[in-house]
């Protein structure tokens, strides 16, 4: 056999190099601005970070420590007080859900120093947009941190690493909290009252993550914010396993957004409400599950109850099956007029695209809000805040999916029994709950249901308060529902801590 050549074997060790060399370690890029609050009770000083955090995990192959690495590179701003206690001073860690949605919605409507101007159903604002001081921030009474989840807003794996890796259930909630200790750590915070603030998917993330910080690091908080709540996906989910739980937990929803349109006069919001409620909680359920075995005769006065309740024709609800999906529901309600309702908030209208489709296929009232929050992000967070990061925002970024769930192969994604032991473990954990009426993405009876199954203590249940507002699933886009949830979310806070 010939010897290789000098230059084969050149070539070789040029590709071992290049095998055996280490990416760079990527590094943290934050940038600091200072600024100043003017609250309705005191103005202070605050220091703004953003920018990417670099989190690491440790790592062991097959009972062997290989190392610290480097994970992801993690989307961050946080605002922070002067010149207080920080032992006494409450930090509240703030994401969005989807999944695959950043937190900017949280950040720019609701928590943050400053909020988007977009107008609201039927008198909306024009572009290019804007933003305004928030003097009923959050800040008022906590510090704050909004977290991007891994692939949403500026959050990114690492070059060469799989999107995947992070795009399911526990790998997603483990990577949150991960962020929250090394942030509470660096920052010298484990003395502090801590909250988390979970918006739709988040509020499933947010039990996931309360759970695991009090079982796997020892961290206890003060207070958990769940708004536009889903911990329980079979209260959502019309097809699996032909789910009539669903349909009935929906009725309520359909009912206040008809009423919003004026298709049920001469009731007040809260008597129509009332009414599906009561006819959902009972008797609808029953009908449901007679099948083929309900005699033609309450057939009929089923359809007729659900077509008073819904504002729709008993003709539509009859070859519905009496099953009301909700995206079709959202087309069927205003089809006579050429429109379309939203999913997200059904205060919203949009034009139908083809008035025979019998599903929606865009959401006007998603349609209304991205491009505001867009701009107002981009503007805020590379001007006032000098951000130096140019990737893309990634407001709903679909490349996490499809979304893993492989924990729940053969049954329900929910989470009731982490908040369960969570609240068991920590008898001092408020939560904190928010509905939206007009929200059919989460709808409030649905939520309400998962809350009233837990299996609690008297006394622990006591620590859970609920909230209403006329308004849908982003509750704040409706400036009355934004001024009062601001006042419940602060004075939540305050009274949740010692």
């Amino acid at each position: 056999m010939s010897e290789p050549s000098a230059g084969a074997t050149e070539a070789a060790a040029t590709t071992t190099e290049a095998k055996d060399a280490k990416k760079p370690d990527p590094v943290d890029v934050l940038v600091s601005t200072e600024h100043t609050f003017a609250g309705h009770t005191e103005s202070f000083d605050y220091t703004a970070t953003t920018g990417r955090m670099v989190v690491r995990e440790e790592v062991y192959e097959d009972g062997v420590f290989k190392g610290y690495e480097a994970k992801a590179e993690v989307g961050i701003t946080s605002y922070v007080r002067h010149d207080t206690d920080v032992v006494r001073r409450p930090v509240t860690f703030a994401f969005n859900g989807g999944p695959g949605s950043a937190s900017v919605w949280l950040h720019l409507g609701l928590l943050g120093p400053v909020r988007v101007v977009m107008g609201d159903a039927g008198d909306l604002a024009p572009p290019p947009y804007g933003v305004t001081d928030n003097p009923e921030s959050l800040l008022e009474v906590s510090d704050l941190v909004f977290i991007d989840p891994v692939m949403t807003g500026q959050s990114r794996v690492l070059e060469g690493d799989k999107v995947e890796t992070y795009s399911g259930f526990t790998r997603d909630y483990e990577m949150v909290a991960e962020i929250i200790r090394l942030w509470t750590t660096r920052n010298g915070r484990w003395g502090s009252p801590k909250f988390l603030c979970g918006e739709s998917y988040g509020t499933l993330r947010a039990v996931a993550v309360a759970d695991h910080l009090q079982t796997s690091t020892a961290m206890y908080l003060n207070g958990i914010m769940l708004i536009s709540s889903v911990l329980d996906f079979e209260t959502v989910d019309f097809e699996e396993h032909r789910n009539d739980r669903a349909y009935a937990l929906y009725l309520p929803t359909y009912a206040a957004i008809a009423h919003y349109h004026g298709k049920l006069p001469g009731r007040t919001l809260e008597q129509a409400i009332a009414a599906a409620e009561e006819y959902a909680a009972r008797d609808y359920l029953w009908v449901l599950a007679q099948g083929e075995r309900l005699a033609p005769e309450e057939r009929t006065a089923a359809a007729a109850m659900i077509a008073e309740l819904t504002g729709l024709t008993t003709e539509y609800v009859e070859r519905s099956n009496l099953r009301l999906e909700h995206f079709h529901f959202f087309t069927e309600l205003l089809r006579d007029e050429g429109t379309i309702v939203g999913r997200l908030d059904g205060r919203f209208t949009g034009p139908s695209s083809d008035r025979r489709a019998g599903r929606v296929v865009e959401d006007p009232s998603h349609a209304a809000i991205s491009g505001p929050y867009g701009a107002a992000y981009h503007h805020y967070v590379h001007h006032a805040l000098e951000s130096r990061i140019e990737l893309r925002h990634e407001q709903i970024n679909m490349r996490v999916w499809p979304w893993s769930y492989k924990e729940f192969e053969g049954r329900p994604v929910d989470v009731s029994e982490r908040l369960e032991r969570a609240m068991r473990m920590n008898p001092h954990l408020k939560v904190h709950i928010a509905y939206g009426y007009y929200d059919g993405a989460t709808p409030h009876f649905a939520a309400e249901s998962v809350v009233a199954r837990l299996s609690l203590a008297p006394e622990l249940r006591e620590n859970i308060e609920h909230r209403y507002y006329e308004a849908g699933h982003m509750m704040y886009v409706h400036e009355p529902s934004r001024l009062q949830q601001s006042e419940d979310l602060r004075d939540f806070v305050l009274r949740a801590v010692p």
